[in-house]
């Protein structure tokens, strides 16, 4: 199913520069995956058409992809921002926010086991990690209907 993407946080797309998140990956150590780099490029803030994902047993949404330019009044939609507030609260190396939840809870990209190709986890407000896909790209393509 293709993904359509709808304004969230700002009317219309505000795209960026892949080169924007060199800063980014070399702040975390991490080389992030390249279609997450150009879905973030083209659609950060923006909300994905389906949106429901499968943790385990159950079914949350996807609500919007955090920004990598944060917004004037919104800075706490960008990934660094988010980083920096998860961070102390003990969140475990490696593991890096691109998306919430309507709920509070972040989608991250889980660097672990795996530096060349991260999982995709659910951290909830407790810091508990619940696993959701093997990569990024099986992520999108579960996404569906609710």
């Amino acid at each position: 199913m293709a993904i359509r993407w709808k304004p969230y946080l700002r009317d219309e797309s505000h795209p960026i520069d892949i080169g924007e998140l060199q800063p980014i990956e070399r702040a975390w150590g991490v080389r992030l995956p390249e279609t997450y780099k150009q879905l973030v490029c083209r659609y950060q803030g923006m909300a994905p058409e389906p949106c429901v994902f499968d943790v385990g047993e159950a079914e949350d949404v996807f609500n919007d992809l955090l920004t990598i330019t944060p917004i004037e009044g919104r800075e706490s939609y960008a990934v660094i921002r988010v980083h920096e507030v998860l961070a102390p609260h003990h969140l475990p190396p490696g593991i890096f926010p691109f998306g919430r939840t309507p709920g509070g809870e972040y989608l991250c990209f889980d660097f672990r086991n795996a530096p060349d190709t991260p999982g995709v986890v659910l951290v909830t407000g407790e810091l508990s990690i619940h696993p959701v896909a093997s990569s990024f790209q099986e992520f999108l393509e579960g996404l569906h209907d609710g």
